[in-house]
């Protein structure tokens, strides 16, 4: 049943593939002990292997035994022969030393750090900075990381990147619920209230908007090639960062994935993203994945398929497919 903000439907879903090399930075502290735990989770469950590195906080000095303890943590993490750790050498890494090693590998995974100084609001924040510059998906952390992941939140807007987000997602926890989540920009519904358009008229653009909305959902799940374990989908009205946020408290989850294209520190201070806001507001763990634009394929190819996908999720939806 469709709410009237948001709803919830099942959808056919994706099988997953295995990550390779996963590298988790810490300055081996209590609280980023949770990243660490994530990232041996993970390795585990992929047949992975995990890489350490060592962080100090910013403009410290590394203590002295460092080395030793990183070394010690590794042994502990190989208990049991099921796990191979590397290590990198301990040194005052910053965010250029992260970004190097990342080149290597397929996942980072990094302890939710926020700096307050002057260089911090320039530059931006360090994550922010990994998550500009690393080629690779990027795994902020906040909760404990010793438990798999419960319901995963995917934000998509239905283009070819989306596909690429929504397949890595459900590589990455195969016994997790994922949700896919769609948020319906509200910027032409404003446009609309400020033309003093009647009441009546903007709510039917909104029920319009809905119901396109649930539409292009399903047709871009029909879209999606593997389907071996379910999906649920919901759609919601407003700023899609915001939204997922909200959306993440509504349904519990405790990982939310977003995808995030290049953009320079202004952009984000003058704009924020998505992946900005969500890092920035929400209460779980956050996955940002790097998209780059899918070149199209010619519209020959696709015009027959996907009209096909939208006629069919209209008729399951009990829609006409001809427009009004």
């Amino acid at each position: 049943m469709r709410a009237s903000h948001f709803g919830e439907r099942q959808l056919a879903g994706l099988d997953f593939t295995r990550l390779k090399t996963i590298l988790v930075a810490t300055d081996l502290s209590v609280r980023e002990n949770a990243a660490v735990q994530r990232a041996r989770q993970l390795a585990l469950a992929h047949g992975a292997r995990l890489k350490l590195m060592y962080m100090p906080p910013h403009g410290k000095d590394v203590p002295t035994g460092a080395t030793q303890r990183l070394a010690n943590l590794a042994c502990q993490l190989e208990e049991g022969g099921e796990l191979r750790v590397g290590l990198v050498p301990v040194r005052c890494n910053e965010v250029d030393d992260l970004l190097e090693q990342a080149a290597s590998v397929d996942l980072v995974v990094l302890p939710h750090r926020r700096l307050r100084s002057t260089a911090a609001f320039f530059r931006g924040q360090p994550v922010l900075r990994v998550l500009r510059g690393a080629g690779c998906p990027v795994l902020v952390t906040r909760k404990a990381g010793d438990a798999y992941y419960q319901r995963i939140l995917v934000g998509v807007d239905f283009s070819p990147e989306s596909q690429v987000l929504v397949k890595f997602a459900s590589h990455l926890d195969a016994r997790a619920s994922v949700q896919l989540f769609h948020a319906i920009d509200t910027a032409d519904e404003a446009k609309l209230r400020a033309a003093d358009v009647t009441l009546q008229a903007v709510q039917a653009y909104r029920e319009r908007a809905t119901n396109d909305a649930w539409i292009s959902m399903h047709a871009f799940t029909d879209s999606l090639q593997a389907r071996t374990r379910q999906l649920l989908a919901a759609v919601g009205r407003g700023e899609a960062g915001g939204e997922m946020v909200k959306q993440q408290q509504r349904w519990g989850a405790d990982l939310v994935v977003v995808g995030k294209t290049g953009s320079s520190v202004w952009t984000d201070f003058l704009f924020g993203s998505v992946a900005h806001r969500v890092l920035s507001w929400s209460s779980s763990d956050v996955l940002v994945v790097p998209l780059r634009k899918i070149r199209p394929t010619p519209a020959r190819q696709v015009r027959e398929p996907v009209e096909r996908t939208v006629v069919a999720a209209r008729q399951r939806m009990g829609v006409s497919h001809e427009r009004a």
